[in-house]
């Protein structure tokens, strides 16, 4: 079995959005009251369907400093900075996506498919294996958009002169070609309906287009020269499903019936916040450069990080494998480490037992906690320092008489703090419960096999911070010195899913 690496996902608070809005439309105010209830009254369950769309890891999230809220890729709102190609790098305005699609238009910008390119025999250069006639000429359409062109010409051109009294062309699609419908709509605003109508004149036939001028085009439908490249060439020759569907031109089927394609455009993309519509993240316009101009990402402006490791206090209480045994404790060590530069105060919840078929009880020794500012490190180097020999020292003797105790916490340093979590870990034997324990109206249980990923044990762990920092003064105005000195009290709660390891099926 492969080796587990614990985890940490943090969930955004639009995942009950949706929730939300459909019941303001949809229920009664009494009926979301309700809803709303039910929601404080159940825990969190990282394994149901919706909570895959509302997890992620701490470095995908971003941070919006004026809502004080999380924002996940799902959430945010995006705006184009750049549009470039990836080849040559060439910029691109966003005009001419609307003429020319997402490709680009720099001559350069041309990969060619695998089967398309072959080395000559000097090995210098590439001899390209398909048609080398000459360019035809331009009078004479080739591809499809240049016959649908022409054909858009040529029946454009048949309609003026069918009706050369539609001055306006531009209203055709609205039946407002001709100058007549225009008085016809006057009359009948103004009363005068019956004098103002005219009988319409019968429009002259117009002929189908019959030249190659005019983007008609004959089809072949003899396939014996196909049948024959097919026998000469195998399987190699053709051209495959993907290569057709990346193809400009359509209704290749050989190999050397493949053209080069234009490179896919990519962009630049700025994130704003939906709520404020504040810019929480942007990236340098210019495309040779990958730095960010803002981006306040979770992890350094708000969320703590948290690192988790096993601790064996006693010898033999994990298997060697490094799973979990059934039925018997273990604990964990959680580091959580304050990016921000003032106090924390950390408060944990958890449920009792684990959500799932699978049920383990889950204790956290130490649910309150505080965490110190992050400081500069050049500043403090010298409690860098102590705390290195602090730590050294007590790895040499105190680690044997260490014991983890309730309401305590096990270690702490400059910005972080590790407290101790106690698991007992659920047996994962599938067999139906003793017909004692059965009782009238209980739902039957789920005796189907383990399903994937079922058997890691994933604790909901909520997680509240409270800290004072410096007061925003967005207002027009000078603030006195007592305002810039006060503090402004924050509070950020959201829910994480911990991975903590696998659980042995023996």
């Amino acid at each position: 079995m492969a080796s587990f690496t614990p985890y940490t996902y943090i969930q955004c608070p639009c995942h009950d959005s949706a929730v939300q809005g459909r019941t303001a439309d949809d229920a009664s105010p009494t009926v979301s009251h309700e809803l709303d209830e039910d929601d404080d009254d159940h825990a969190f369950d990282p394994r149901a369907h919706r909570s895959t769309f509302s997890l992620y890891p701490l470095e995908y999230l971003l941070y919006c400093d004026v809502c004080h809220q999380i924002r996940c890729p799902r959430c945010v709102s995006e705006e184009l900075v750049t549009i470039y190609c990836p080849n040559c790098l060439f910029e691109v305005g966003s005009s001419s996506l609307k003429t020319e699609g997402n490709r680009s238009t720099n001559p350069r910008a041309f990969f060619a498919q695998l089967q398309k390119l072959r080395y000559g025999e000097d090995q210098s250069k590439h001899v390209v294996s398909g048609d080398t006639s000459p360019t035809k000429p331009d009078s004479i359409p080739d591809t499809n958009k240049a016959r649908f062109a022409a054909l858009k010409s040529f029946y454009g051109s048949q309609t003026i002169n069918a009706n050369p009294s539609a001055g306006l062309s531009g209203l055709g699609d609205y039946g407002l070609s001709s100058p007549g419908a225009l008085t016809r709509i006057m009359s009948i605003y103004s009363g005068n309906n019956m004098n103002g109508l005219k009988q319409k004149n019968k429009h002259a036939i117009m002929r189908e287009a019959d030249s190659t001028n005019e983007g008609f085009r004959l089809v072949d439908l003899d396939e014996s020269s196909a049948i024959s490249q097919l026998r000469r060439d195998g399987w190699d020759g053709t051209a495959t499903s993907a290569q057709g569907k990346t193809q400009v031109e359509e209704g290749a089927q050989f190999a050397d019936q493949l053209w080069p394609i234009p490179y896919l455009l990519r962009t630049k993309r700025s994130k704003r916040c939906p709520v404020c519509r504040h810019i929480i993240s942007k990236p340098e316009p210019k495309v040779s450069n990958t730095r960010w101009r803002i981006r306040l990402a979770a992890n350094n402006n708000a969320i703590p990080t948290i690192s988790i490791k096993p601790l064996n206090l006693l010898p033999g209480s994990g298997s060697g494998s490094g799973l979990l045994n059934p039925l018997r404790p273990a604990q964990f060590l959680l580091t959580f480490k304050n990016p921000l530069f003032d106090d924390v105060k950390v408060t944990l919840a958890t449920p009792a037992t684990t959500p799932g078929r699978f049920a383990s009880r889950v204790t956290v020794l130490c649910p309150e906690f505080s965490i110190d500012a992050n400081p500069d490190n050049d500043m403090y180097l010298d409690d860098v320092l102590k705390d290195g020999e602090k730590e050294r020292q007590r790895q040499r003797g105190d680690e044997g008489i260490h014991q983890a105790e309730a309401g305590k916490i096990w270690d702490r340093g400059r910005n972080w703090v590790s407290i101790v979590v106690e698991v007992v870990p659920a047996s994962l034997r599938i067999e139906p419960p003793p017909a004692l324990l059965r009782k009238e109206g209980d739902p039957e249980q789920d005796l189907s096999p383990l399903r994937e990923d079922e058997d890691v044990l994933e604790i909901p762990m909520f997680v509240r911070l409270e800290w004072e920092s410096e007061a925003s003064h967005d207002q027009v105005g000078a603030a006195t010195t007592r305002d810039k000195d006060a503090k402004e009290k924050r509070e950020l709660a959201y829910w994480c899913a911990i991975g903590i390891g696998r659980i042995s099926q023996e």
